[in-house]
């Protein structure tokens, strides 16, 4: 097995928010090692997320793709989004599989977490979704631009290990339900 330590290996001497702003912050960590060096982190707090992939009675599955302004290109990716404070896991997916795509789903499986880079604090939620049911979508006024497509799910597959689907999170999630489903 892979086991994690409970505990950090250095003591946090110090910890100073760069900058704080809705729900990011910058922040600086000074460490002190029981060896007695200091070294720094700096960490980005971010929120938690969820990613769903929905799986339908034919195989499909639906894809959105957005303007991500930080890349400045767009990115094809599983419906997604961040999780409101004090929200559980299940009940965002839920919340954002209806909002982007407008699907209602009544059987779901966790996937297991991913976290995105060694820098954020924030993890992703991965959930595969099926049993759905169509309803009607209400984007957020951000996601304005948003695509939606459904393909076959073989088909998103090969894109995200080919790197056509260069979001991580939407990889781990498209990956991991494919091994859920005997897909692979």
């Amino acid at each position: 097995m892979l086991d994690h330590e409970k505990t950090p290996p250095f003591e946090v001497i110090a910890s100073t928010d760069v900058v704080r702003e809705w729900n990011l912050a910058l922040r600086r960590d000074r460490v002190r090692w029981p060896d007695g060096p200091e070294a720094e982190y700096r960490v980005i707090e971010g929120p938690d997320a969820v990613f769903v992939v929905p799986y339908l009675p034919d195989g499909n599955t639906v894809l959105v793709r957005q303007w991500r302004h930080p890349w400045n290109a767009t990115s094809w990716e599983v419906p997604a989004g961040t999780l409101e404070v004090g929200e559980e896991p299940l009940a965002g997916a839920q919340r954002e599989l209806e909002e982007e795509v407008g699907l209602v789903a009544s059987s779901w499986k966790p996937l297991g977490i991913t976290r995105g880079s060694g820098l954020v604090s924030g993890r992703q939620h991965l959930f595969l979704a099926s049993s759905l049911s169509r309803v009607q979508r209400a984007p957020e006024p951000g996601e304005r631009d948003m695509v939606v497509r459904e393909l076959a799910f073989r088909t998103a597959l090969d894109a995200a290990l080919r790197g056509d689907i260069e979001h991580a999170a939407s990889v781990s999630a498209i990956v991991r339900a494919a091994r859920v489903l005997g897909i692979i």
